[in-house]
């Protein structure tokens, strides 16, 4: 039977050319997840919905098809696109990226598709990058079913203090420890208490602060992505060396 997914806010995270004239489009939608449509005829001259299926640019989609692959019947929209630019750019397509390579086709997510929209809001004003993509990064490790307790010490349940020291520890938690300096081996995967608060406050205004969240979140998203590496974190820093 054809399933018929009707005017469905998404977002496009990537599209690519498919046979003559048309594009594979990845979309994010808020009640069906991420979903793979066929958008014929695209590529186009003129086409219309070429100039709409871009990232960035809030949509209602609707799609059929009775298999994972869907076809774009119809695209609209009554907004224009997040105007991204340099390093806000760059970190669009980083949580873009991070959609495409962790979700599974046809899993919904509402809680995320909010924290996504909220994030590319976010970056087309003025606020905070970092501590954007820190949020945004917390979210989807608790959707997958990996979120970080900032909350509590994993072993002794007693709350994470921002006098502590705390070593993370991979699916568990963080484990309050005594001299970070006699586990020299693992200082990677060790962390203020301050920094920890810090990252469940959002307030990430400090250097310090921002740069063990980092730290942290690439930790926690390492095992989940594997060893390829992150074509848009690449592409970043390829950007930043020829300015």
């Amino acid at each position: 039977m054809s399933v018929r997914i009707e005017l469905q806010p998404a977002w496009v995270l990537h599209s690519r050319p498919y046979q003559n004239s048309s594009l594979l489009v990845d979309f994010f939608t808020l009640d069906f997840g991420r979903q793979c449509a066929v958008a014929r005829g695209a590529r186009r001259a003129g086409s219309r919905t070429r100039a709409l299926l871009q990232p960035f640019q809030p949509l209602l989609v609707t799609l059929v098809g009775r298999h994972e692959l869907k076809t774009l019947a119809t695209v609209e929209t009554s907004h224009g696109a997040l105007g991204l630019q340099g390093t806000r750019l760059f970190s669009g397509l980083y949580l873009n990226e991070l959609l495409m390579r962790l979700l599974h086709v046809q899993e919904a997510h509402a809680d995320l598709y909010h924290s996504y929209q909220q994030a590319l809001i976010g970056l087309s004003g003025d606020r905070d990058v970092m501590s954007l993509l820190r949020r945004f990064e917390l979210s989807l490790l608790q959707t997958l079913g990996y979120g970080l307790n900032l909350d509590c010490d994993c072993r002794s349940g007693e709350p994470i203090t921002a006098q502590g020291r705390y070593l993370f520890v991979e699916e568990e938690g963080f484990e309050r420890i005594g001299n970070a300096a006699d586990l020299p081996s693992q200082a990677h995967v060790i962390f203020t208490g301050a920094d920890l608060c810090a990252l469940r406050e959002g307030d990430l205004g400090e250097s310090a602060h921002g740069r063990a969240a980092l730290r942290l979140t690439r930790l926690a998203l390492q095992r989940l992505l594997g060893d390829k590496p992150l074509a848009s974190r690449e592409l970043f820093l390829s950007a930043r060396s020829i300015e």
